[in-house]
């Protein structure tokens, strides 16, 4: 357990270091709002992990949310099974028939949790205690909140009235918020994807989940604020926008499941292309390159790896930083596969990845796997960057530019986010 912690601080070091050396004003860094952000992180983490009363409180949560998800499953049996025998033919059990309708589902229940103003109470209150702690302008205290919820298109709307007043330092709060947490839909995903048929698999996926999108809040304001610190004047006013999901809780549900139903066809879209991708880069790097230098032959003998594919080259480049997150030292590759996966294409094929490493045992350690969930749980890639300037820009068209030119901070801060949190959660995590 020391050498955990002592580890875990070594990553935490590192990786507040690496936001220093990019930040924009090193002398204006706040750094008791960087301390309480991060000691923030550090009391969900063993409240959760370590205090039997918030664990169960944790636990009953995830168990509902797991519940609650099990119920697509009658909907798809409903919609695909056959006339013939009444039940879903084994041949489609599959990610499209099994996976992508719980996105349709949840995002049905997060348009009537908010037409019904429930999540809208739920993020303020995450905001007000954020405000409080961390001296922070109310916009992104309710976009940082928001983006524990929602998803970094949605999330922008509960500001909407503040977008086109808030300054530099806000609007990359904003943005690195998005980049670092993901929404409810696809989180109720990787639940299913990881925990596969077993009901108590799914709760314990969607805990570490839900601790990990509430976690990365107060890490992504810690390495906005670190990157472009704040020295303008903020609003401190605290309003939800009044948006409406619709005029009536039918019209609600209606408008929730055609926003899932665009969602969960995006996924797919972007699954297959970016696949189809990664086998054609591997055909070339591999089939071509690797055969004709012999590299494949070295590849396949002194590693885990068949050949030169792009696996092998994203898992020893990212592995150093898996080793400096308290990754244990067998799985160091592994993981910074998925770490690469993720931030060079996008988190569901990274999830994808990381489940069929689950399934196939690769893992030398449980750790390494929660570890991996928690490294993974956000839109850090680099396709969120234009998603980031569309939508939020279509929104505020005046702040197009700093958002253009705040991309690929908000990409290297969503990303040092997300391993704060998995760092943090490394150090209580037991191997």
């Amino acid at each position: 357990m020391i050498i955990s912690i002592a580890k875990g601080f070594l990553g935490i070091a590192v990786l507040i270091g690496i936001a220093w050396l990019a930040s924009n004003n090193r002398k204006k860094i706040d750094w008791p709002l960087v301390l309480k952000g991060l000691a923030l992180q550090l009391i969900i983490a063993v409240l959760v992990l370590k205090v039997p009363f918030v664990t169960a409180i944790f636990d009953w949560m995830s168990r509902g949310f797991a519940k609650i998800i099990s119920f697509t499953d009658s909907g798809s049996n409903f919609l695909f099974r056959s006339f013939a025998t009444g039940e879903i033919a084994p041949e489609i059990m599959n990610f499209a028939f099994y996976i992508l309708p719980t996105i349709i589902f949840f995002s049905a229940i997060s348009a009537i949790l908010y037409y019904y103003g429930i999540l809208q109470r739920v993020v303020y209150g995450f905001a007000w205690v954020m405000k409080r702690l961390m001296n922070l302008s109310g916009a992104e205290s309710l976009s940082a909140a928001g983006n524990i919820f929602l998803g970094q298109t949605e999330s922008p709307l509960l500001v909407r009235p503040y977008l086109e007043k808030m300054t530099r330092s806000e609007i990359m709060c904003l943005m690195t918020g998005g980049m670092a947490t993901i929404a409810g839909g696809v989180l109720a995903a990787y639940m299913q994807y990881l925990g596969g048929g077993d009901p108590v698999q799914k709760a314990i996926f969607a805990k570490h989940l839900l601790t990990a999108s509430v976690m990365s809040a107060p890490a992504a304001i810690v390495a906005s604020k670190i990157l472009i610190p704040e020295t303008e004047s903020i609003e401190q006013s605290m309003s939800i926008s009044d948006t409406k999901m619709g005029s009536n809780i039918l019209e609600a549900i209606s408008n929730g499941t055609t926003d899932g139903l665009k969602l969960a066809i995006n996924v797919g879209a972007m699954l297959l292309v970016f696949t189809a991708l990664i086998y054609m880069g591997n055909y070339i790097l591999s089939d071509l390159i690797g055969n004709w230098t012999g590299l494949n032959e070295v590849i396949s003998i002194n590693t885990q790896y068949d050949g030169l594919t792009f696996q092998f080259l994203v898992g020893y480049a990212f592995a150093p930083i898996a080793w400096l997150l308290g990754i244990p030292s067998e799985d160091i590759v592994l993981v910074g596969q998925l770490l690469g996966e993720k931030t060079i294409l996008n988190e569901f094929y990274a999830y994808s990845s990381l489940g069929e490493m689950k399934s196939a045992g690769l893992f030398s350690s449980e750790k390494s796997i929660i570890m991996s969930t928690y490294i993974l749980c956000g839109f850090a890639n680099f396709a969120s960057i234009g998603i980031q300037i569309g939508g939020i820009g279509s929104l505020a068209p005046g702040q197009k530019t700093t958002l253009s030119k705040l991309g690929l901070y908000a990409l290297l801060g969503g990303t040092l986010a997300c391993l704060f949190t998995a760092s943090i959660v490394g150090m209580f995590y037991e191997l």
